[in-house]
């Protein structure tokens, strides 16, 4: 069957790529109306996701299965996509500063392509398997890819300072927020989206107990959500306590992101366990 929100939603890939495009060009050649084209660009994006994301609802109902659009992998890669522009747009409407869009715009075309175009990602709108019958679903993913969201951006911001290695007064490098903004940013960024994953963590295990009658099992997924979870803590430990900052902090959110990364994809293509449902058929 074909689904109008699955054409939509694929056109937003090329909209979040155009808008990565229009903010990389701002940066490069220094020209500000292009940087509030890619602006727009990103809004219109979002308009159209958001319009995708509820005419696919109104599709489940239609069929008879009336969930929301968070229960397999393609859904959740939209959803990712879609929250990531959303803490994004955020970000720059506060910090009034379009250089992030090279850095994070990225992240949410690339997760569209692969739920649009590859093969191993089915845009299929099916019942529910009974684990995923309940209050808690919309609860535990919203609250996650809150939590992975803030982390791409983070990263993001991870690179840039890794990129501005020092301060450049003239070139394209000088054109990226100062070290000590970015600095800022990623803690503050990290320390959102880790407060939502810790959130995300906890309504599982709420939900695992309704649906499994535990609250852990050591799932492959719980547990890698779990390691994920310790990065960033480690990370934040470390800056509250150890008085880290810079490019150890850079670092760690690079590599916290990694396995946000492995949590989502590797348990799915990798390993087995009671998350497998969102893994491609």
């Amino acid at each position: 069957m074909i689904f109008t929100s699955s054409y939509l939603l694929s056109l937003t890939t090329f909209i979040y790529l155009g808008a990565a495009v229009l903010y990389l060009i701002a940066w490069v050649f220094r020209v500000e109306k292009v940087g509030l084209l890619g602006t727009f660009a990103t809004g219109i994006g979002f308009l159209a996701q958001t319009a995708g994301i509820l005419l696919r609802w109104v599709e489940s109902y239609q069929m008879g299965y009336g969930h929301a659009p968070l229960s397999n992998l393609y859904e959740s890669l939209v959803f990712f996509s879609w929250m990531t522009i959303l803490v994004y747009l955020f970000l720059e409407f506060r910090l009034k500063n379009r250089v992030i869009g090279v850095f994070s715009t990225p992240f949410a075309s690339l997760a569209m392509a692969y739920a649009s175009f590859s093969p191993n990602v089915h845009d299929e709108i099916q019942p529910l398997i009974p684990a995923l019958k309940s209050n808690w679903l919309i609860a535990h993913v919203v609250t996650c890819f809150l939590g992975y969201s803030s982390f791409a951006i983070a990263c993001g911001m991870g690179l840039m300072y890794l990129m501005k290695s020092k301060d450049y007064t003239t070139g394209l490098l000088s054109r990226l927020p100062s070290q000590k903004n970015l600095d800022e940013l990623m803690h503050q960024t990290i320390f959102f989206g880790f407060l939502w994953l810790s959130v995300g963590i906890i309504t599982g295990a709420v939900w695992a107990n309704e649906a499994w009658g535990t609250y852990w099992s050591w799932d492959p997924k719980e547990t890698w959500s779990l390691i994920t979870w310790f990065v960033y803590a480690i990370a934040l430990h470390a800056r509250f306590v150890r008085g880290w900052m810079g490019k150890k902090i850079a670092y760690l959110s690079i590599i916290g992101f990694i396995s946000v990364i492995f949590t989502y994809f590797g348990v799915n293509f990798l390993l087995s366990g009671l998350h497998s449902y969102g893994a491609p058929r």
